[in-house]
C-alpha cells in the first residue's frame, strides 16, 4: 500500500473537512489527528467516543464512530460506565478546558485515581469558547477573556490549573502527556503521545490523559493567522509540552 493509500484508509473517519468552528480554530486539527490514529490502529469497529460540552459538541456529526454525548463535566464518568460494561471497546473522552477543568474536575481526578483504562483527552484553548469567551480554571494569568475584561488577576481569579501535571500525581494515572496543534512539529508530538495514550489503554496498563493546546483566536481577540503565535507566547510557558507521566 503506498503512503498516499495508507492517508485515505486513515482518514475516512472523518465525514467531511466541513466544519461550524471558528477560522483558525486549532480542534479540528486535534480532531483529524485522533481519527487518523483510530484508523491505523485498526480500532474503527472498537471506538466509542465520550464528548462533553463545547464547541467541539459539533464534531460528532462529521466522525464516522460511536459517540455517547455526556453532561457538562461528565464525562470520565460516562466513559467509566462503558469502559466498565464494553472492557473490549476502546474508550476515549473529548473535552475542553472549561467541561473537564471548571465544570468536571472532581469527575476526571476520580477516574484517574480509579485507574479507570480509558483515554481522556483534553483540548485547552484557556478560554469557554462556545458559551462566549469568559474565564476557564485554565485561563492564564494576564489573559483578557470577556469576564477578564483587565486580564486574569491572581489576588481576584486565582491560579491556573494545570490538569496535566494534577492527573499525573495520582496513583492511577499511567501515561500523561501534554501537546499543542500550532506547528507542524507540535501536531506531529501530539499525534505520538496520542499514540502512546492509546497504547497504554490497549494494554490494560491504566488511566490515561492527552492534554492538547488548540487555539482559540476569535475569544483570544486576535486575527486567525495569529492564532499560534499568542499560543506560542502566553499558554506554552503556563503549559510546557512533553511526556509528563509513562
Amino acid at each position: 500500500m503506498s503512503h498516499l493509500e495508507k492517508v485515505f484508509e486513515t482518514t475516512d473517519l472523518l465525514l467531511r473537512t466541513e466544519h461550524s468552528l471558528c477560522p483558525g480554530c486549532g480542534e479540528p486539527v486535534a480532531l483529524r489527528t485522533i481519527l487518523e490514529l483510530i484508523g491505523e490502529l485498526g480500532l474503527r469497529e472498537r471506538t466509542i467516543c465520550v464528548a462533553g460540552i463545547g464547541c467541539y459538541t459539533a464534531f460528532p456529526m462529521i466522525m464516522d464512530v460511536d459517540v455517547l454525548q455526556a453532561l457538562h463535566g461528565r464525562a470520565p464518568s460516562v466513559a467509566t460506565g462503558v469502559k466498565r460494561v464494553r472492557p473490549d471497546a476502546f474508550v476515549f473522552t473529548m473535552q475542553g478546558d472549561g467541561d473537564m477543568v471548571s465544570e468536571g474536575l472532581q469527575e476526571v481526578l476520580h477516574a484517574a485515581a480509579r485507574g479507570e483504562k480509558f483515554t481522556a483527552v483534553v483540548f485547552n484553548n484557556a478560554v469557554f469558547g462556545e458559551t462566549g469567551g469568559h474565564m476557564t480554571a485554565t485561563t492564564v494569568l494576564g489573559q483578557h477573556t470577556k469576564t477578564t475584561i483587565g486580564g486574569r488577576d491572581r489576588e481576584r481569579h486565582g491560579n491556573p490549573i494545570r490538569i496535566a501535571e494534577l492527573i499525573a500525581q495520582l496513583d492511577g494515572s499511567a501515561y500523561v502527556a501534554r501537546a499543542a496543534v500550532h506547528t507542524p512539529s507540535g501536531i506531529k508530538l501530539a499525534r505520538q503521545y496520542l499514540h502512546d495514550a492509546f497504547r497504554t489503554q490497549l494494554d490494560g496498563k491504566g488511566f490515561s490523559l492527552v492534554e492538547i493546546l488548540t487555539m482559540c483566536p476569535t475569544d483570544w481577540f486576535v486575527p486567525p493567522d495569529q492564532g499560534p503565535a499568542f499560543l506560542e507566547r502566553n499558554l506554552v510557558p503556563i503549559y510546557p509540552l512533553g511526556v509528563i507521566k509513562h
